[in-house]
C-alpha cells in the first residue's frame, strides 16, 4: 500500500499522464454562452508530523482541504468545494488562479503550497465554467479559516482514507430536462461532498488506484444530512 510520501509522487505522475473525465451531466446548449475558465486547488497534505499507518489504500494521515460555499452565492450555493474560482486577467494561468483564490478564501500561506501540475479542464455547463483542477502538496501546513463569509462559511481538512471507506461513498441523482444524471458523492463527518468536487475526487481516486469497491446503488440527497 502507498504511504504519504508515495502519494505526492503518484499525484505528480497523474498530472503528467492526465485522465478523461467520463462525465454524465447535462450538456450545454449550442446557443449557450461560452464556458468561462476557472481553476480549483486540490490541496493534499498530512494532518500532523506523526506518521500514521495504512489501513487501506492510503496512509491514514493523508488529507485534502475543502470548504463550504456560502448559501447566498449564485453558483453552487452551500456546496462543499475546493478553494478556487474564475481566472482573472492578472493570473498567469490556472495554477496562479487556484493559489490566489485559495489564499483569498482560506488564508492559506501560499509559500507552503507546492503545485504538482494540472489535470485536464472539466466542463461544468450548469454554472458555465471550464474548471481546471490543480493538484498540490501542502509542504508546510498553515492555519486556515473562512476569510470572506460572503464566499465561504467553513474551511476544513478531510482524511482521504475516510472518503475512500465504502461506507462513506454514495451516488446523488439530478433530474434535468426529463433525464436523471448520476454522480458520485462522499458522506464524511455529517457532510455530503457531491457535484463537481466529488466528480474530481472520485475520478482521481479511481485513476490513482486508491478506490476500493463500494455500493454504487446507495443514493443520497443533499437534504439527507
Amino acid at each position: 500500500m502507498p504511504v504519504v510520501a508515495d502519494a505526492r509522487a503518484e499525484l505528480i505522475a497523474l498530472c503528467e499522464r492526465g485522465l478523461e473525465w467520463h462525465l454524465d451531466q447535462p450538456k450545454r446548449r449550442a446557443d449557450a454562452p461560452a464556458l468561462r475558465p476557472a481553476a480549483v486547488l486540490v490541496l493534499f497534505g498530512v494532518l500532523d508530523a506523526v506518521p500514521a499507518g495504512t489501513g487501506g489504500a492510503v496512509a491514514a494521515d493523508l488529507d485534502v482541504l475543502l470548504l463550504r460555499r456560502a448559501a447566498t452565492l449564485g453558483s453552487h450555493p452551500g456546496q462543499i468545494a475546493f478553494p478556487g474560482g474564475r481566472l482573472e486577467a492578472s493570473d498567469a494561468g490556472p495554477v496562479a488562479a487556484a493559489i490566489r483564490e485559495a489564499r483569498e478564501e482560506t488564508g492559506v500561506e501560499v509559500d507552503g503550497i507546492e503545485p504538482l501540475g494540472t489535470l485536464p479542464p472539466m466542463p461544468v455547463p450548469v454554472s458555465r465554467h471550464l474548471v481546471t483542477p490543480v493538484p498540490a502538496w501542502w509542504t508546510r501546513p498553515s492555519e486556515v479559516a473562512a476569510v470572506d463569509h460572503d464566499e465561504s462559511v467553513d474551511v476544513f481538512r478531510v482524511p482521504v482514507a475516510e472518503m475512500l471507506d465504502p461506507a462513506n461513498r454514495a451516488i446523488t441523482q439530478l433530474t434535468f430536462a426529463d433525464r436523471t444524471y448520476r454522480s458520485p458523492a462522499f458522506t464524511v463527518g455529517g457532510r455530503l461532498v457531491w457535484g463537481v468536487t466529488a466528480l474530481v475526487l472520485a475520478r482521481m481516486f479511481d485513476e490513482l488506484g486508491w478506490a476500493v469497491p463500494w455500493n454504487q446503488e446507495r443514493v443520497v440527497e443533499p437534504d439527507d444530512l
